[in-house]
């Protein structure tokens, strides 16, 4: 009986150092990494992994994650027309006038100097009229904005 212990401790002896060896492997990298989110250690090609997943994400261990970087954008173009606002002081109307319009999606947005939104509306044509009669004499801003709220042109107006 005492044999066939002996055997079976060889047995284990051996496969511990024939080839079995449990969370080793050749990396390339590896490291810790801490943030504000907590910590997490690294390694750089692992072949073998395990995904662990929650209700606030997934997390894939040990695996070659590829890491690529795609420069994605827009080309923004310039505008080439020319923009102006009159008359300025004004009492009752204001004209919005543009040059060269060749429907570009604009709109325009009136504020008082505290940023108050007083008037608002699209730009359709080469001429638009904005009302003033109703607004208190102050200074007031417009902005020119195009379809991504990015402003085109700002004019400072003032109301008798």
């Amino acid at each position: 009986m005492n044999l066939k212990k002996i055997n079976t401790s060889v047995v284990f002896l051996l496969l511990g150092l024939g080839g079995l060896h449990a969370q080793e492997s050749t990396t390339a990298s590896g490291g810790d990494a801490t943030g504000s989110g907590g910590t997490v250690a690294y390694s750089v090609g692992q072949v073998v992994y395990t995904t662990n997943a929650n209700a606030s994400g997934t997390v894939s261990q040990g695996a070659q994650q590829a890491y690529e970087i795609f420069t994605v954008g827009i080309q923004e173009t310039e505008l080439n027309i020319s923009l102006s606002v009159f008359p300025n002081p004004t009492a009752d109307n204001l004209t919005l006038r543009i040059s060269d319009y060749n429907n570009e999606k604009l709109s325009y947005q009136l504020y008082d100097v505290r940023g108050k939104l007083f008037i608002n509306g699209q730009i359709t044509g080469q001429q638009t009229e904005i009302n003033t009669v109703n607004l208190p004499s102050a200074t007031y801003f417009i902005h020119v904005v195009n379809n991504k709220n990015k402003q085109v042109q700002l004019f400072k107006i003032i109301k008798n």
